[in-house]
């Protein structure tokens, strides 16, 4: 984990992407892991709490962002310019462990839960045990944050809401995942219970990336836990990713 302290890094770019979607690029110089987070706030004392905000990706000493609108703190955000300071605390949490997969690897997002598989994704292919890379990505309506991906992976299926682009539904209808090694997975909870589910059904081995909402990043307040085998774990220093198998699902996801 990095210091607990935040640091304040010049905005390289911040542009929408997508209704509603960011892509906010800072300078800095973090020893940061896929799947990682940060805690970045745009302002001095109020809202009070910063946002947890995954990596999408990492060029050189440009740290890239995606981001969704979700109300006063990523407005404020939003509002930044090229120049302008975004204060950061992290890299934080455990991400995925790409270093240690093999064999044929799937991925699953579903909306803003696709930000931190660019990066993986790059990782992926420095691993020469893994042998294949296929992303399943759903989507409301508009499609982003695939551009980079769709060229470094064997196969890219998209699934729609509106039928807009790709197939007309959710992405885990008629989701085979028999023939994978590993699925990774962030989304949506009732997504990813789903494909928690289906990987349990047929031995498949899942690593799921929680989205919670995070006070302090830092273990200290309790207000990110998630139930697994081995008790309540704090998604922001246990995660946020978990192994499928040892979380306690919602039954009603």
């Amino acid at each position: 984990m990095g210091k607990a302290s935040y640091q304040s890094c010049r905005v390289i770019e911040n542009k929408e992407i997508a209704e509603g979607v960011f892509k906010i690029c800072v300078k800095g110089s973090f020893n940061a892991a896929p799947g990682q987070f940060f805690m970045v706030r745009a302002w001095e004392e109020e809202p009070l709490l910063s946002r947890p905000i995954s990596l999408h990706r990492v060029i050189g000493d440009e740290y890239y962002f995606l981001y969704q609108l979700v109300g006063r703190g990523t407005e404020l955000i939003r509002k930044l310019s090229p120049g302008e300071e975004l204060r950061v605390m992290g890299p934080l949490g455990n991400g995925f462990p790409v270093e240690e997969l093999q064999g044929k690897i799937a991925i699953v997002a579903g909306g803003i839960g696709i930000a931190p598989f660019e990066e993986v994704v790059y990782k992926l292919k420095e691993n020469k045990k893994v042998t294949s890379i296929e992303v399943y990505a759903g989507f409301r309506k508009e499609v982003y944050g695939l551009s980079n991906i769709e060229k470094n992976v064997q196969k890219l299926t998209i699934t729609t809401e509106d039928g807009s682009s790709g197939r007309r539904g959710y992405v885990t209808d008629g989701l085979d995942l028999a023939s994978y090694d590993t699925v990774l997975c962030c989304g949506p909870e009732v997504m990813m219970n789903k494909v928690v589910n289906l990987c349990r059904e047929l031995k498949v081995r899942s690593l799921i990336s929680t989205e919670k909402r995070m006070a302090c990043g830092l273990g200290a307040c309790f207000g990110c836990t998630c139930k697994t085998n081995m008790g309540n774990k704090r998604s922001c220093v246990d995660g946020p990713v978990f192994k499928g198998e040892d979380l306690i699902l919602d039954s009603r996801s």
